[in-house]
């Protein structure tokens, strides 16, 4: 692959483009937002504005509503050789471009299981893709040379390829996907009234539930329009589960002793699900791994969190995963090291060795490690 054209200049489109051309590719950026595609070639990407002929393949960094129709014009002037996309919902946009132009075996869906919380050129990054899935959803008439320059552009982007029908991959990312960002929504509304001393106290817990919720509304409107039927279909299931925990915590409530070990019952299965069924999402090399946190205090100096980070690795720490608390008001950080549950005892012991401020782990022997003299200022528990 030699040259390629991106259509769309935000967070997704930037980063393919970033990607492509750190690869050798010379990649022409096209975007209605010209002060956009303007941001991604200062950032490197490519460069604004046409080509005099045909590239090998567009990459249409649109939503999901207008994938049908930016193909068709852009076909119409002989952008490109292929087509491919980068919307989250795949069945609406193919049967859109099947019903829209004149040859679509130029055409393959495609959907990069990556993204962040902020949007736009500025946001992009060369490497979002690297080692993530990236789904193709070839339909019946897409030719084999167009599959092929979509697979180059996954691999050239450090993508995973996944091949999937159109109609299996969205019902698989509003499991996934769609409806984690709905709920993480609804909960990070409840907090737009909450009193202020209810604010103060969240930690972690509650940033990891409303993370998502800071994308843009019209782009999230626009995907959930395209997928909303199989959306719908998992918030049914999840509502029921909330009616039911709700009911049960009602009973737990109440003053009946048998009504509250039945709540208590049916409280512990509802959690119990959730945690089997977290069990089964992938950790690294498609593997389930399961992880033991080792909670480390630091303080608020320059330098602290890299020095944890290089005691970790000279001490030979495989770090699956890492977490980062701030203290609200305080002058400390909780970091959260993800490592496997043989090696937790001896990262903990270590550590301590080399003076960090490490929590015990419930049931393991470091319980006999004595208490370091709490930082400053510090409200981590």
């Amino acid at each position: 692959m030699r040259t390629a054209a991106v259509v769309g200049t935000g967070l997704i489109g930037t980063s393919v483009a970033l990607a492509l051309s750190r690869r050798g590719v010379h990649v022409h950026l096209l975007d209605t937002d010209e002060s956009a595609a303007r941001t991604a070639a200062a950032l490197g990407a490519g460069v604004v504005g046409r080509p005099s002929q045909p590239v090998d393949i567009a990459v249409l960094a649109v939503p999901p509503g207008l994938v049908g129709r930016t193909l068709a014009a852009e076909q119409a002037q002989g952008l490109a050789r292929s087509y491919t996309d980068v919307a989250s919902v795949k069945a609406e946009p193919e049967r859109d471009v099947l019903k829209r132009i004149a040859d679509p075996d130029c055409y393959i869906g495609g959907h990069p299981m990556a993204g962040r919380e902020r949007s736009g050129p500025l946001a992009a990054c060369a490497t979002l893709f690297e080692g993530r899935s990236w789904v193709l959803t070839p339909s019946a008439v897409t030719s084999r040379e167009t599959l092929n320059r979509a697979l180059e552009v996954v691999a050239l982007a450090g993508g995973v390829p996944v091949l999937m029908e159109s109609d299996s991959h969205d019902r698989a990312v509003a499991l996934v996907s769609h409806t984690p960002h709905v709920v993480a929504s609804l909960m990070a509304a409840r907090l737009q009234h909450s009193p202020d001393e209810a604010s103060q106290l969240a930690g972690q817990g509650l940033r990891d539930v409303t993370r998502i919720a800071g994308g843009d509304p019209r782009l999230w409107g626009d995907i959930l329009e395209a997928n909303a039927d199989a959306v719908a279909n998992v918030l049914g299931e999840l509502a029921e589960d909330l009616s039911a925990m709700v009911a049960a915590l009602r009973r737990l409530a109440g003053e009946d002793q048998l009504e509250r070990s039945l709540g208590l019952t049916q409280v512990t299965e509802l959690l119990d699900r959730g945690r089997l069924g977290r069990e089964r999402i992938p950790g690294k090399n498609g593997a389930t791994l399961r992880c033991t946190p080792v909670r480390v205090l630091i303080g608020d100096q320059p330098g602290e969190l890299a020095r944890l980070l290089a005691d970790a690795a000279e001490l030979a720490v495989n770090v699956e995963d890492m977490t980062i608390d701030h203290a609200p008001g305080g002058v400390s950080g909780l970091v959260e090291l993800m490592v496997s549950p043989s090696s937790a005892l001896p990262t903990v012991q270590r550590l301590w060795e080399r003076g960090w401020q490490v929590q015990r782990i419930p049931g393991l022997p470091c319980e006999r490690l004595p208490e370091r003299p709490a930082l400053s200022g510090s409200t981590a528990g």
